[in-house]
């Protein structure tokens, strides 16, 4: 039994110490090796981008950022452990590179995720977001293609034929890129005018009549000039979609100044002005109250009634229209990524 159990242990130990010191017989099979890593790792990282640009639970995101550096973690480990072909130079470049792609996760896309947070208080925090994110995909894509590049050349330095193809990760990348740029143009342009409708309802939720009137103005100058700047943008690849779903917010956002939000603010001055009434009346002891107070109490019920009813119609109307303009406009922001951003 002791000679059977010391035969076990010395096979394992030969197994783990074959796993854990790799050897290559040739170029091909590390460049194989390396390049397994490094395309688990990459389409990886093109899965979170994609997850930043597009998922709300941010916490969600963070998760997958650190299950991400794990996994470069995991990669680096493995190709350290194995024995290079031919020197270390390339071992090392595929290496500095993974470790590029760890600190843009630690630093950039951490930065990134706590800007989202508050990206939706105002444009200039949306707009430092979107920068901040097209800046570190960049990185993530010039990065990708220095990788490509020293691929390539150990590849020719041993002679390796590499087929080329159009499902490489760093076209995919630099396409994916492209497509991020235009929604992304696209989406500041809208949502420059989307922050004052915010800023609008604001005011109506305290029913801050003079914030309310300057709001509505201040949306329907921005809505207008929207639509003049979505007219200086083309279309990508013949796909005017996105332009179009926004257009239609934009034209909605001018209606609901310059015609529906009036309604609100009588309705609201008019409650004002029925509460100064009512509030007098109660104040008045009721063997003092003139007919003409009463008369005109029941004059204001009736009119305030009316406007009352008006004033729910319209707001019923807009929450409804708002909502499905909206949810359209997203809706057609997501099939443009889809139909535009290469498959996995």
């Amino acid at each position: 039994m002791k000679s059977l159990s010391l035969k076990l242990t010395i096979i394992l130990l030969l197994v783990i110490t074959t796993v854990s010191a790799q050897n290559f017989k040739n170029a091909s099979d590390y460049l194989e090796f390396v390049a397994k890593e490094q395309k688990t790792i990459t389409q990886s990282m093109w899965r979170y981008t994609k997850a930043v640009a597009h998922n709300k639970n941010d916490r969600s995101i963070n998760n997958k950022r650190k299950n991400l550096i794990k996994s470069i973690d995991r990669a680096i480990l493995r190709i350290k452990k194995a024995k290079s072909y031919d020197g270390d130079s390339y071992k090392n470049q595929v290496l500095e590179h993974l470790n590029f792609n760890k600190n843009l996760l630690n630093q950039d896309y951490a930065k990134i995720i706590d800007m989202k947070a508050v990206a939706e208080q105002s444009y200039d925090l949306m707009e430092a977001y979107i920068l901040a994110q097209e800046f570190a995909n960049k990185k993530m894509e010039e990065s990708q293609k220095n990788y490509e590049r020293n691929f390539h050349d150990y590849a020719a330095k041993h002679r390796i034929e590499i087929i080329e193809n159009e499902s490489d990760l760093g076209k995919k990348i630099d396409i994916s890129n492209d497509v991020f740029a235009h929604y992304n143009d696209l989406y500041l342009i809208y949502f420059k005018v989307y922050i004052n409708e915010v800023y609008l309802w604001e005011a109506v939720k305290v029913n801050d009549v003079s914030a309310i009137q300057q709001n509505a103005n201040a949306l329907n100058v921005a809505a207008k000039e929207g639509l003049d700047i979505l007219k200086t943008i083309p279309s990508y690849k013949n796909d005017d979609s996105i332009l179009l779903a926004t257009q239609k917010v934009f034209e909605f956002f001018i209606d609901e100044s310059k015609h529906q939000v009036p309604v609100i603010t009588e309705f609201l001055i008019l409650n004002e002005d029925f509460e100064r009434i009512k509030v007098l009346l109660d104040q008045t002891p009721e063997h003092t109250r003139t007919q003409v107070q009463i008369d005109n109490y029941n004059r204001k019920v009736k009119d305030i009634n009316k406007a009352a009813d008006h004033y729910n119609k319209v707001n019923t109307n807009l929450n409804e229209q708002r909502q499905k303009i909206i949810n359209d406009l997203y809706a057609t922001n997501a099939n443009f990524l889809s139909k535009h951003i290469p498959k996995d």
